[in-house]
C-alpha cells in the first residue's frame, strides 16, 4: 500500500524558513518522480515543485531562487527547503506521486506564515 506522509509545517514570521519532509512506503522509492503541490484557502491546488527519478527539479516561478526540492533514496524521502518565506506561501503542503497512473496524495502539512 502506498502511503505519503507529510512534516515539517508549522507558523514561521515572513522571511523565515521552514523544510518539509515528505517519506514514502513506496517499493521502489528511487524510480518515482515527486512532487510537491500546495492550496491556500478558496485557491487551487498548486504544483509548487518537481524532482524526477534522475533527480532533475523544476520550480514554479513564484518560489524560484527561495525553495528548493531534494530526495533522499536511502530514507525514501522527498524534502522542501523553504527559505525567505512570504505570507502568500501560507497554504497546506501536500507530496504527491504516480505510480502505474494513479495519483497518490499525502495528507498535508499547514505552513502559515505570519507576523
Amino acid at each position: 500500500q502506498v502511503q505519503l506522509v507529510e512534516s515539517g509545517g508549522g507558523l514561521v514570521q515572513p522571511g523565515g524558513s521552514l523544510r518539509l519532509s515528505c517519506a514514502a512506503s513506496i517499493s521502489a522509492f528511487s524510480y518515482n518522480a515527486f512532487n510537491w503541490y500546495r492550496q491556500a484557502p478558496g485557491k487551487e491546488r498548486d504544483r509548487v515543485a518537481i524532482i524526477t527519478r534522475y533527480g532533475a527539479t523544476n520550480l514554479a516561478d513564484s518560489v524560484k531562487g527561495r525553495f528548493t526540492i531534494s530526495r533522499n533514496n536511502a530514507k525514501n524521502t522527498v524534502y522542501l527547503e523553504m527559505n525567505s518565506l512570504k505570507p502568500e506561501d501560507t497554504a497546506v503542503y501536500y507530496c504527491q506521486t504516480v505510480i502505474n497512473g494513479v495519483a497518490y496524495w499525502g495528507q498535508g502539512t499547514q505552513v502559515t506564515v505570519s507576523s
